[in-house]
């Protein structure tokens, strides 16, 4: 069996981290040579190339992203390890790795996630944000323990893993007061015509809504489109045009961007869930988020 002389995996983590061998050859008091030299030893037990020389420079390749990625761990928890050995903080507390599809609205993100530090569990919330598809990625190799999607994974999707639903709601459209002044009619008729801000095409609740204006004959003039549900509403909130967001936040949208809600329907629905590894979840963070996602937050039959 080999095992990994962490000596040299440190040092390589402290030359990325620090920027390059001189800057941590005075954070580790070492000659540079001696440092190069474990760094090519490292690269010899791994068989794979650390760095690559680009106009001069010293750039880390993929290997080398993910031996540092990997070494940040490590070290990380060695450090949790000698706290608690210190007893400073005598219980550590549990990591929990969320990712958090970028489609999501971020105030429903902090909503399905926000019990997990207000109790007394200790845990360690990390979050990341991104693709969906590379989130679940991640969560295929055990970097993410949790991924918060609007839709279940799909059987194209070369990833075991089990969708947990936790709820749904209507979607609720908003303006800036003074574009809403000039908007003519009752909702939603009055948003025909109106300028509209949408989510990308290849987003599940643009295909629900634009099925449900044909169905109410309303053209909204698609003015631009987000893959960022956050920005979507800094852009409503300065008035570039009506946007949607979920039933269950309307009254944190109004109030964080200043904005009046047109009206809503129920006909039109967005779902959110959680997708682990496991089939029953085990993690008491993610058993918590689940639970009070339902029974709180999505409960009350909001739409």
């Amino acid at each position: 069996m080999n095992w990994l002389n962490y000596h040299h995996l440190q040092y390589f983590w402290v030359v990325v981290r620090e920027g390059g061998v001189s800057k941590a050859s005075a954070a580790l008091n070492l000659t540079q040579p001696t440092i190069s030299k474990q760094i090519r030893l490292l690269e010899d037990q791994l068989g794979e190339p650390l760095f690559e020389r680009k106009a001069g420079r010293m750039e880390v390749t993929a290997a080398g992203q993910l031996a540092f990625d990997y070494a940040d761990e490590i070290f990380s928890l060695g450090a949790e390890f000698l706290e608690s050995m210190q007893g400073v903080g005598s219980i550590r507390p549990r990591r929990l790795r969320v990712g958090a599809s970028d489609v999501l609205p971020k105030l429903v993100s902090h909503r399905i996630l926000a019990p997990v530090l207000e109790d007394s569990s200790n845990t360690h919330l990390v979050v990341e944000e991104g693709l969906t598809e590379q989130l679940l990625a991640e969560l295929s190799i055990q970097r993410l323990d949790l991924v918060l999607a609007d839709a279940p994974i799909a059987g194209s999707v070369k990833v075991k893993a089990f969708n947990h639903f936790l709820g749904e709601c209507g979607v609720t459209f908003f303006a800036k007061p003074s574009l809403a002044r000039t908007l003519k009619g009752r909702f939603p008729k009055n948003m025909d015509g109106a300028p509209f801000l949408a989510s990308t095409d290849d987003t599940l609740i643009r295909r629900s809504l634009e099925r449900w204006f044909g169905v109410k004959h309303i053209r909204p003039r698609v003015h631009a489109e987000f893959h960022d549900s956050a920005l979507m509403k800094v852009f409503g909130r300065e008035g570039a045009g009506v946007f949607h967001g979920p039933s269950v936040i309307a009254d944190e949208i109004c109030r964080e961007y200043g904005v009046k809600a047109l009206g809503s329907t129920t006909s039109v629905r967005e779902a959110f869930y959680a997708i682990t590894i496991e089939r029953k979840v085990k993690h008491p963070a993610v058993v918590r988020i689940t639970e009070n996602a339902r029974s709180n937050l999505f409960g009350m039959g909001q739409g």
